[in-house]
């Protein structure tokens, strides 16, 4: 799957892992990183940086702060999961507030999804 990322971006990719947001460590300390699949944070995927990946079940998790409300993250968003989809990844979206306040649900789906 890597062949294809933009190595440039990897420096980015780490500083990212290093400063994950609040919503990211949570999702990852209390959730992926405990499920029998493995999940990689911040993975470069061609000319992206996802939040979460697992190969194994060909997911991508992407937690959405309000910038990717606005037009432009909007637009940006609908190209990265034509992108991703079109390499053969299922793109799960989750708002920060769905992670805050309905942090159950969310590890559900994300549990069922990864596992099938």
């Amino acid at each position: 799957m890597n062949t294809t990322a933009n190595s440039k971006l990897r420096p980015y990719a780490q500083k990212l892992r290093r400063e994950m947001t609040k919503e990211e460590r949570h999702l990852w300390y209390d959730f992926l990183r405990s499920l029998p699949v493995t999940f990689h944070r911040q993975k470069v995927i061609g000319s992206y940086i996802v939040d979460f990946y697992c190969a194994d079940a060909k997911l991508v998790i992407e937690l959405d702060g309000s910038q990717h409300y606005e037009n432009a993250g909007l637009e940006e968003d609908h190209q990265r999961d034509r992108y991703l989809a079109g390499i053969g990844l299922q793109v799960l979206r989750y708002s920060n507030a769905d992670v805050n306040l309905r942090f159950e649900q969310v590890s559900r789906f994300a549990k069922i999804s990864s596992i099938i």
